[in-house]
């Protein structure tokens, strides 16, 4: 038997506030005055200065806001890196990045792919990148990816929506700061806390699972019950910004020695075709699962209809047989996902009948 020697976060700072030791933590990481550090920072803090204030820019230093209207892709990540090369009179020394899931899976492809050549594409499977990626920094604004602590970067490319799995893509560094998730939206709370609790029902009932992805599984399942099914409970209660950020990094690691399942793959095949973010795509997908997790998608639709949530209906009622087959190739690509949710013989049992009769009622 042989077993896969995971890399860890080897560095994490905790707590409210602590967003102000950055420029402490980025110093002795400066390679020479002409690496600078490039930030990559969500958009939607263009003009939030009490954020964007704190950022000390020293010699080079860049900060670069990304959209992300859209999943990340394949090519936003390769013009990135073009324009960082391009514009660099050296190696940078380290990727910083600020944002949600999608800020931080650019933030780990773009240190990749700065030390690897070719395309971004090329890369997306598993254990496919060869050389060590630089420096690189997750500071999450929203909690429940679990992309602070994973060792994927989840994109879109030409052909299928993929990670880059590798032990060279966690972050050399995480800053937990729970005060940066106080502006979150509660639509939008709701739909990335319910990625990280999906994470556990798929990981929690997976023929992967192990002790490891159990213990850290459980202890984030129970974080997501205490905040979720408390209608008194919302983004802006402060216990519960730290407990979700905790929720988050636990459920990220439930997944290191483990896997997702039904949910996450059919929610690519959304993704891919349609654009659907990743946090809403879980739960449309996640809504009609009661066949493969009967308890949690009972408990998801109390936990819905406590806050309120009113999920997109009829996504796909337009379309296509062709585009309907895309989504299910996208979605049978990620074979792993099958195994740990039906076992070894899901392929007799995941029909291309069945997940389109699956995403017709989307």
């Amino acid at each position: 038997m042989s077993y896969k020697n995971f890399p860890m976060v080897p560095r994490v700072i905790f707590g409210r506030g602590s967003f102000n030791q950055l420029n402490d933590i980025l110093a002795p990481k400066r390679q020479s005055i002409n690496a600078p550090f490039i930030y990559l920072v969500d958009d939607v803090f263009k003009n939030t200065t009490w954020l964007t204030s704190r950022i000390s820019l020293s010699y080079d230093d860049k900060i670069i806001f990304v959209s992300t209207k859209e999943e990340p892709k394949t090519t936003q990540v390769d013009e990135l890196v073009e324009d960082i090369i391009l514009k660099t009179k050296a190696r940078p020394s380290g990727i910083i990045g600020i944002g949600g899931g999608s800020v931080l899976d650019l933030a780990k492809a773009v240190s990749i792919m700065i030390t690897n050549e070719g395309e971004s594409k090329d890369y997306q499977g598993w254990d496919l990148v060869k050389n060590p990626a630089i420096y690189h920094v997750g500071i999450p604004t929203i909690s429940g990816t679990g992309a602070e602590v994973s060792r994927t970067t989840v994109l879109t490319g030409p052909e299928k929506k993929l990670g880059i799995n590798s032990d060279f893509t966690p972050f050399d560094q995480v800053v937990l700061d729970s005060e940066l998730t106080k502006d979150v939206p509660k639509d939008q709370w709701f739909y990335t806390g319910m990625d990280c609790y999906i994470h556990c029902i798929e990981s929690l009932n997976g023929s992967y699972l192990n002790a490891f992805s159990k213990s850290y599984g459980e202890k984030a399942l129970d974080l997501c019950k205490e905040i979720f099914l408390d209608d008194n409970i919302g983004p802006s209660n402060i216990e519960a910004q730290e407990n979700l950020m905790m929720a988050s990094w636990h459920g990220g690691m439930s997944i290191a020695y483990s896997q997702v399942g039904v949910a996450h793959a059919m929610s690519y095949g959304l993704s891919y075709l349609l654009g659907t973010k990743h946090g809403i795509g879980n739960c449309i997908v996640f809504d009609h699962l009661e066949e493969f997790y009967p308890e949690g998608v009972a408990l998801f639709k109390e936990m819905k209809a406590l806050h309120g949530i009113e999920l997109p209906q009829s996504i796909c009622a337009q379309l296509t047989d062709e585009e309907f087959e895309i989504m299910i190739n996208v979605a049978l690509g990620l074979e792993p996902l099958w195994e740990n949710a039906v076992g070894k013989n899901w392929k007799k049992i995941i029909t291309r009948d069945k997940l389109k009769a699956l995403y017709q009622k989307m």
